[in-house]
C-alpha cells in the first residue's frame, strides 16, 4: 500500500482522529469531494452570560464575508449555546487554554474585559487584534476602536449617554459598520411539544431575571393582571423559566389557570421558546434566544440603556413610568419608590397587541 497522504489545510483535517468523511465515506485526501482548504484560523473570545453570547454571534456574518478562508474558533464558558456552524468551539478550560496559547491566528477578537479573558488575548499569537487585552495587571483597549466601549464600562454617566447598540460597538471594535446582521441561534426542531392552544396565539412570559438582578423583578400580582388580560382578549399565555422560576411559575399558574410546561433544558427551551408568536421578557436570557427566534419581544427594561438593545423592529421597549434611578444595579438603591412598581400591566398588554 502506498503511503497516503494528507492535507492539513482541510477544515476537516483533525490530526489526532481520522476526519468524519473518512469515517462515513471511506475516502481518503487525494480523492476526498469534501476538501475543503482554510488558509488561517479566526479566534473569538466571548466568555460571559448566555446572552451575551448569544448578541455577539451576528459578527459571524461579517467574518465569513471578510475571511471566507478562514477557520472560525470560539473560547466561551457556555458551548452549547454556539452555533453549529462555527468550525471549533472551545469550553474555558486547562486543555482549550493549552491548546490555544501554542496556535498561531490570523485575528485574535476578544470581547470581554474579564481578566481571564484579557490575559489569555495577551498571551496567545495573532497577526491582528481586536477588542480587550491585559495591561499591568488590568484590562486595557487594544486600540482606539475599543476605546470608547472601554468607556462606557467605566463612568455610569458616560454610558448613560451613549446612543450606540450593543451590536453597533462590536461591530465597530473590529473595525466594521453594522449594517443589520442578525442573531445566529440554532432551534432543534425535533423536539414536538403538545401545547392545549387550539387555535390562539401563544404568548410567552418570561417571569425571571436571574437571581442577581432582583432590581429588574416584575411583582407577581402585574404578571396576574397580564395573564388575565391577555386570556380575556382571546390570547394563549404560557409561563417560561428556569429552576430558580419553577417555584413562581406555579403558583401564578394556580391563581390564574395560565399554562406552565415547567422548566427544561437549554436546548428543551429554546425549541419551547419558538413554539410562542411573541415573547414578554426583562432584560434576560430569553430575551436574546426571542430575539435569536425572530420572535416579536415586549422588552421590559429599566436599569440600561435602552440604546443598547437591537430588537431588529420586532417589538419594543417598554420602560416604568417612574424613572430609575439605580442604573446598572443588581439591587434598587431608591428609598423612595421601586420603579418597577411603576411598570404597569395595562401597557404591556397594549405593547403585546402592537407586536403581534
Amino acid at each position: 500500500m502506498n503511503e497516503p497522504k494528507y492535507y492539513r489545510d482541510c477544515k476537516y483535517f483533525r490530526g489526532d482522529i481520522p476526519c468524519s468523511p473518512h469515517k462515513t465515506e471511506g475516502v481518503h485526501c487525494e480523492n476526498c469531494n469534501y476538501y475543503a482548504p482554510k488558509k488561517d484560523i479566526i479566534l473569538i473570545i466571548k466568555l460571559g452570560a448566555v446572552g451575551d453570547v448569544i448578541r455577539t454571534t451576528p459578527l459571524l456574518h461579517k467574518i465569513w464575508k471578510e475571511h471566507p478562508d478562514s477557520l472560525i474558533w470560539w473560547l466561551t464558558l457556555t458551548p452549547d449555546v454556539l452555533p453549529k456552524s462555527i468550525d471549533k468551539v472551545f469550553p474555558f478550560n486547562l486543555e482549550s487554554i493549552l491548546t490555544l496559547r501554542a496556535t498561531d491566528f490570523k485575528v485574535l477578537i476578544n470581547l470581554d474585559k474579564d481578566l481571564q479573558a484579557c490575559a489569555l488575548a495577551k498571551q496567545i499569537s495573532a497577526k491582528e487584534k481586536f477588542g480587550f487585552i491585559l495591561e499591568d495587571g488590568k484590562p486595557a483597549p487594544v486600540d482606539k476602536k475599543a476605546e470608547w466601549k472601554f468607556l462606557t464600562g467605566l463612568f455610569d454617566d458616560v454610558s448613560q449617554a451613549n446612543t450606540k447598540s450593543y451590536l453597533q460597538e462590536m461591530f465597530e471594535i473590529c473595525g466594521w459598520e453594522f449594517k443589520g446582521e442578525e442573531y445566529i441561534l440554532d432551534s432543534n426542531d425535533s423536539i414536538k411539544w403538545n401545547i392545549p392552544k387550539a387555535d390562539k396565539k401563544v404568548i410567552g412570559l418570561n417571569t425571571g431575571c436571574g437571581g442577581r438582578w432582583v432590581s429588574r423583578l416584575w411583582a407577581e400580582e402585574n404578571w396576574i393582571e397580564l395573564i388575565e388580560h391577555l386570556q380575556k382578549a382571546g390570547y394563549f399565555p404560557m409561563l417560561l423559566g428556569g429552576e430558580q422560576e419553577n417555584v413562581k411559575n406555579k403558583r401564578l399558574s394556580e391563581k390564574t389557570g395560565v399554562y406552565y410546561p415547567g422548566h427544561f433544558s437549554f436546548d428543551e427551551f429554546i425549541s419551547l421558546m419558538n413554539q410562542c408568536d411573541a415573547i414578554v421578557s426583562a432584560v434576560t436570557m430569553a430575551m436574546h434566544i426571542a430575539i435569536g427566534l425572530k420572535k416579536p419581544l415586549v422588552l421590559m427594561n429599566n436599569i440600561f440603556n435602552r440604546n443598547e438593545f437591537e430588537l431588529y423592529g420586532r417589538g419594543e421597549i417598554v420602560e416604568p413610568e417612574k424613572p430609575c434611578t439605580c442604573f446598572f444595579s443588581p439591587k434598587c438603591k431608591n428609598p423612595d419608590y421601586f420603579c418597577m412598581d411603576h411598570l404597569n400591566a395595562r401597557s404591556i398588554f397594549e405593547a403585546v397587541l402592537r407586536a403581534v
